[in-house]
């Protein structure tokens, strides 16, 4: 007895060593900051660990993946499941489990595709529907929505106070600034007398979208990829079909500048943290673009593979990812020397790319 005691016992305690030491693994399989890179071939999007840029997991997610966010607590990523506008869904994956929820079922609202999480939101274009709208995770609804009147709103920024929302508008070549509003007055309806203002209450955003104002700016044929400047002065756009770049100040909300840059089937354009130079992908070109944003000028054209198509910075390593899809690679690209450094197997056909950062 003593001995089936002895080897019971043992058994059970080997058994809490290699219950701790998966846990403790997969704990360690999390790190505070991921990269997330969606693969369109296999339909997954894969996190990375940036310190050793080796693939910590391969998520499933619905088929034809286009871009990803990450909640601002770091917990969980959400993906638009694209379709050319015959989709209309979100994919969820749980961060910390590492395990995919239900999908979040967008309804009329197909063709979801740029996203952002501001406010505690996922904020995300519906190129089918020509709208805007927002999700609230906590209510599990669609809470807002707003249509742009523009063909194919593609991508988008929110502002950190969601209080603006820019758009490129992809067919209709054209920037949307949406702005939120507060009705104060209405002018009097009675005939023959004179406007007084009224009082009118104030509607909380959520539930009207009368209190959003748009404002439509004509840029280059085919603008997709943009990126506001990190001191919120410029807009920059990339326009696919005629190869420019188009600039426009959003104080004035016209454009600056239009640069006949020649980069066609542009894809996406992003600055670097400082500011200082603008990278453009081109699913067409093998070469990463970089314009000096103060002189307006091309600065250099970096061989990254045969295209590409997202950007995301890294602030604190000081380099750039680039999802180079036909190559079925990211590039490492570093940012003082402007030059490939490494390449990371995603899975084949990588394009949106965003951090998640635990909280």
């Amino acid at each position: 007895m003593r001995g089936k005691w002895t080897r019971s016992r043992l058994s059970e305690v080997l058994l809490g060593i290699i219950l701790f030491v998966v846990q403790l693994a997969a704990a360690q399989s999390t790190p505070h900051r991921t990269l997330l890179a969606l693969s369109k071939g296999t339909h997954t999007l894969a996190t990375v660990d940036p310190s050793t840029l080796q693939v910590i997991a391969r998520l499933p997610v619905g088929p034809d993946p286009h871009e990803v966010i990450a909640s601002s607590d770091g917990t969980k990523a959400y993906v638009s499941i694209y379709g050319g506008g015959r989709y209309h869904a979100l994919s969820v994956i749980d961060l910390v489990t590492q395990k995919a929820l239900p999908d979040i079922d967008t309804g009329a609202l197909n063709g979801p595709h740029g996203l952002e999480f501001v406010g505690g939101k996922v904020w995300f274009t519906a190129e089918g529907a020509k709208a805007v709208a927002r999700y609230d995770p906590k209510t599990g609804t669609i809470d807002w929505i707003m249509g742009t009147g523009q063909n194919r709103t593609h991508m988008l920024y929110v502002t950190a106070d969601a209080k603006q929302i820019y758009t490129t508008n992809v067919s209709s070549g054209t920037v949307g600034i949406l702005e939120e509003v507060t009705p104060t007055s209405a002018p009097s309806t009675q005939s023959g007398a004179p406007a007084v203002a009224q009082p009118v209450p104030a509607a909380p955003a959520a539930q009207s979208p009368m209190n959003w104002n748009e404002t439509v700016i004509a840029v280059g044929k085919g603008d997709e990829g943009f990126d506001v400047s990190p001191d919120g002065r410029e807009l920059w756009t990339a326009n696919s079909q005629d190869g420019s770049l188009s600039i426009i100040d959003l104080a004035s909300r016209k454009v600056a500048a239009t640069l006949d840059a020649k980069i066609f089937a542009s894809n996406r354009l992003k600055f670097t943290p400082d500011g200082k130079l603008v990278f453009i992908t081109s699913l067409r070109d093998g070469n990463l673009v970089i314009y000096d944003a103060a002189s307006r000028k091309e600065y250099k054209r970096v061989r990254i593979g045969h295209g590409a198509a997202g950007i995301l910075m890294d602030d604190i390593a000081g380099r750039a990812f680039v999802a180079c899809t036909p190559d079925n690679y990211v590039a490492v690209v570093d940012l003082r020397k402007l030059e490939v450094t490494g390449h990371i197997d995603v899975g084949p056909g990588p394009d949106g790319l965003a951090w998640a950062i635990r909280q």
